[in-house]
């Protein structure tokens, strides 16, 4: 009988770790999805109170800072959103008026988008420059020497 009742605890707390670790696995999932929705979008209702991306263009001269206080507007088409982000982060040196931005965070009833990531361009825009002919039969010619 004590070996029956231990081997009945001992399912429990097998069970009970194992709903808790998929409990967190599951809410850990949630989290990390992230929809990326455009201004329009944003501003026809679809997304409110989620936590969403939003990618748009920086209208030139809205970017304002006090602090760690950074307010600007993004934009598409003809709707704009303003967006605050509140951080510590240094911003790209492509941060500026005109730029595209995309920034991650969550849209309030008020119309204000809080952003906890702000980046400026599609990180896919960072790529090599393609190597001029010139540079390319330089570039062979070195490899062909063996240097």
């Amino acid at each position: 009988m004590a070996g029956k009742n231990k081997k009945l605890k001992f399912g429990i707390g097998i069970a009970i770790i194992l709903a808790a670790v998929g409990w967190e696995a599951l809410s850990g999932f949630q989290q990390s999805k992230t929809y990326y929705v455009t201004v329009k979008e944003l501003t026809n209702g679809k997304s409110a109170h989620e936590h969403v991306r939003v990618g748009g263009i920086i209208v030139p001269d809205s970017i304002h800072r006090s602090g760690q206080t950074l307010t600007f507007r993004i934009s598409q088409e003809d709707q704009s959103i303003p967006v605050t982000y509140i951080g510590k982060d240094t911003l790209p040196d492509d941060f500026k008026g005109g730029a595209n931005a995309i920034v991650e965070g969550d849209y309030q009833a008020d119309g204000t988008f809080f952003a906890q990531q702000v980046q400026a361009k599609c990180a896919s825009k960072y790529q090599a420059a393609p190597i001029a002919p010139k540079e390319a039969n330089a570039a062979s010619k070195v490899a062909s020497n063996g240097e």
